[in-house]
């Protein structure tokens, strides 16, 4: 399922002018606050009238300024999580959740079944609101609005309101969410650490515009959006798969760009994961290290060399995958760093979020 947005809007002192696609998983709208990322998620919601332009999910248009359509909330097949989770307080968390099937006009218990074990709720059916951590609030309401069946899921910062323990709580069962019921996702963050854990496709907004758009890989890893993500946060994403847990407590890994070796992942054999390396937790060196305590060195080859505020971002090609390094500019005179060169990659430490599976790196 494709969602297909073109849409300008004037506000006073703010115009909105942006365009994207966003594809089947986890679309994260990534920017800072006031840069209209809540404006485009009320956009698809039916919530508010664009001036302008043209927004279509799989084919179905919900808003065409150029032929006047515009269907109301009601009828577009959205669900929608706020920031706070908006419960009713005089009903239970079944009730809640059952409102949101009734919307549907659905009665499929086994899929009822299905969202509260997925979303770990079963034993908080008989409780109210008011008796509910933030956390808990928040995956009632993701179930509320899975079960009224939407064709596509909005959430518009749900984890704002939350510390980081609660966090901590939920971004599982959003990464299950994600990877267990298809159903495709807008997601609204200014958290870098959240888009890197969860999202699949990535849109950098900024003053109402689009700056860039695609792969979470690609964008997160791209010298050039550095400086909206921020420099502590820009780094690389890499797919990988448990490959054997070892006798002295690590477990190895494969991925694209070789072997990584972390301490040891609760989980089986095959299983697979997300990686994320931040730049500033790489080091290069023009021969592979020895007498060091880092076990994962990669050899790569420098795509390019992109001096900043900071320091310098080097682009480096590992196998199928790129890694994204920051160092010094006089260590990149020093390197003599330039494109095509072969060098290896250090990594200092290596962030694991599988279905979240733990950190390591040693």
């Amino acid at each position: 399922m494709m969602l297909k947005l073109a849409i300008r809007h004037e506000f006073p002192g703010f115009a909105l002018d942006a365009g994207f696609e966003a594809p089947p998983g986890v679309t994260a709208l990534f920017g800072k606050s006031g840069s209209g990322k809540t404006t485009i998620v009320n956009a698809v919601a039916g919530l508010m009238r664009p001036d302008q332009g043209r927004i279509e999910v799989d084919g179905l248009i919900l808003s065409d300024s150029a032929s006047g359509r515009f269907l109301p909330p009601h009828r577009r097949g959205v669900g929608y999580v706020f920031q706070e989770g908006r419960l009713f307080p005089h009903l239970t968390v079944r009730q809640n959740l059952l409102y949101g099937r009734w919307f549907a006009r659905m009665k499929d218990g086994a899929r009822f079944s299905r969202i509260v074990d997925l979303l770990g709720i079963g034993d908080l059916l008989a409780r109210r609101p008011g008796a509910l951590s933030g956390g808990e609030k928040q995956r009632v309401a993701l179930g509320r609005a899975i079960l009224s069946n939407p064709r596509l899921l909005l959430m518009d910062e749900p984890l704002a309101a939350l510390d980081e323990a609660r966090k901590a709580e939920i971004l599982p069962y959003l990464e299950r969410l994600r990877d267990e019921t298809g159903l495709p996702i807008l997601y609204v963050s200014h958290s870098a650490a959240e888009v890197a854990r969860l999202a699949t496709t990535i849109v950098l907004i900024e003053a109402g515009r689009v700056l860039a758009a695609g792969p979470a890989a690609t964008i997160l890893s791209d010298p050039a959006t550095a400086p909206v993500l921020g420099l502590r946060e820009a780094g690389a994403i890499l797919s990988a798969r448990i490959e054997a847990q070892e006798e002295d407590g690590l477990t190895r890994l494969a991925t694209g760009a070789g072997p990584v070796w972390l301490s040891r992942i609760t989980a089986a054999e095959g299983s697979h994961l997300r990686l994320r390396i931040l730049a500033q937790d790489v080091m290069l060196a023009l021969q592979r290290p020895s007498g060091i305590s880092a076990l994962n060195v990669l050899p790569v080859t420098v795509r390019d060399v992109t001096p900043g505020e900071g320091g310098v971002l080097v682009r480096l090609e590992a196998g199928d995958e790129v890694i994204l390094a920051r160092i010094t500019a006089r260590s990149t005179a020093g390197l003599g760093l330039a494109p095509g060169m072969r060098v290896y990659a250090v990594l200092k430490a290596v962030s694991v979020a599988p279905g979240s599976i733990g950190t390591g790196g040693p």
